[in-house]
C-alpha cells in the first residue's frame, strides 16, 4: 500500500507539472468517501483470518469463489448495472469451474474433512465474500462518482489506507509496552529481496486495479482474475512440472472460452 501510496504521488506530480492540471475534487464532503473502502478491506482480512481457524484450506479456498457471483449481485444491486443472461452464465460457470478445479478427488485424505467445519466458520466465508465483493463495488463507484485524476483519487484512497495500517501498528507498540522498540525500528525486519519482488508485484497489481475500477468495471476485474489463474497454471506446468487433473484442465479450457467471449462482450456493450 505505501508503495501504490508513493507511486501514486509521483505520477500525480507529474500530471500537476503538465500543461493542463489535472481535475482535483477537495470537497470534504467527498474526501470523506475515501476512508469507507478501507473500513471495509480491514474487516475483510480480519475475517479472513477468523474465517481460517475454523476451516480447512481447501474448504476456504473453495467457498472463496463465491465472491465472483457476490460481485455480480452487487455490482447489479448498487451500480444499477446490468447484465445479460449470457453473462449471468458465465459469472456462475466461472465460479463453479474454479470451484471444480480446487476439489481434490475423494480418493484423498482431505475430501474427509471437506466440508466439514463449524456452521461459524462457513457463516464467516460466506460474510467474507459479500465484503471482497462490497469492497470492490465500492471502490468502482467511488472511481466513477466524478472525472477527477485516477492519481488524485489513488492518493485519497492509499493514504487512508496507510493511516489505518499505521494506527495498528502504534497500537500493538503500545500494547506490548515498546519491547521492540517503535514499529518504524523493526517495519523492514527479515525484507529480502524475494520479499521486495512480492511487494512490488502485489503495488503493481493494486494500481491496475485501480485503472480497471475507473476504466472498465469489477466484472472484468473478475475475469481478469480468472485469467491470472490460467496463466499461474501454464507456468507450474513449465517451471515446476505441475500436472493438471483432469477438472483442472476440463475449467479452465472452458472457462478461458467463456472468459474471452464475455469480456470481449461485455467491453463492447459497455463502451457503446
Amino acid at each position: 500500500m505505501h508503495v501504490q501510496l508513493l507511486v501514486s504521488s509521483v505520477l500525480l506530480w507529474r500530471e500537476c507539472k503538465g500543461v493542463s492540471p489535472p481535475k482535483m475534487t477537495t470537497e470534504w464532503k467527498t474526501i470523506r468517501l475515501y476512508p469507507i473502502p478501507s473500513v471495509i478491506y480491514l474487516i475483510h482480512n480480519n475475517v479472513q483470518f477468523a474465517t481460517l481457524t475454523y476451516v480447512d484450506t481447501s474448504t476456504y479456498q473453495i467457498m472463496g469463489n463465491l465472491k465472483i457471483v457476490t460481485t455480480g449481485i452487487l455490482f447489479r444491486l448498487f451500480l444499477k448495472k446490468k447484465l445479460s443472461t449470457l453473462q449471468w452464465m458465465a459469472i456462475v460457470l466461472l465460479a463453479v469451474g474454479t470451484t471444480t478445479s480446487q476439489v481434490k478427488g475423494c480418493g484423498q485424505s482431505s475430501c474427509e474433512s471437506l466440508f466439514s467445519s463449524p456452521i461459524y466458520g462457513y457463516v464467516l466465508g460466506i460474510v467474507s465474500a459479500c465484503l471482497s465483493a462490497l469492497a470492490g463495488v465500492y471502490t468502482e463507484f467511488l472511481m466513477k462518482k466524478n472525472n477527477d485524476s485516477l492519481y488524485w483519487q489513488n492518493v485519497q484512497l492509499y493514504t487512508f489506507g496507510a493511516i489505518f495500517n499505521m494506527a495498528r501498528l502504534v497500537l500493538d507498540d503500545f500494547r506490548g509496552g515498546f519491547e521492540q522498540g517503535p514499529w518504524w525500528q523493526r517495519l523492514f525486519n527479515g525484507y529480502s529481496i524475494t520479499t521486495w519482488l512480492v511487494v512490488l508485484n502485489l503495488g503493481s497489481t493494486g494500481l491496475l486495479v485501480s485503472w480497471l475500477m475507473k476504466y472498465a468495471d469489477n466484472i472484468v476485474k473478475v475475469y481478469s482474475t480468472s485469467m491470472a489463474m490460467l496463466l499461474t497454471m501454464v507456468l507450474s506446468v513449465f517451471l515446476f512440472n505441475f500436472k493438471p487433473t483432469l477438472q483442472v484442465r476440463v475449467c479452465f479450457s472452458h472457462g478461458f472460452n467463456q472468459h474471452f467471449f464475455t469480456v470481449k462482450h461485455y467491453e463492447f456493450y459497455y463502451f457503446l
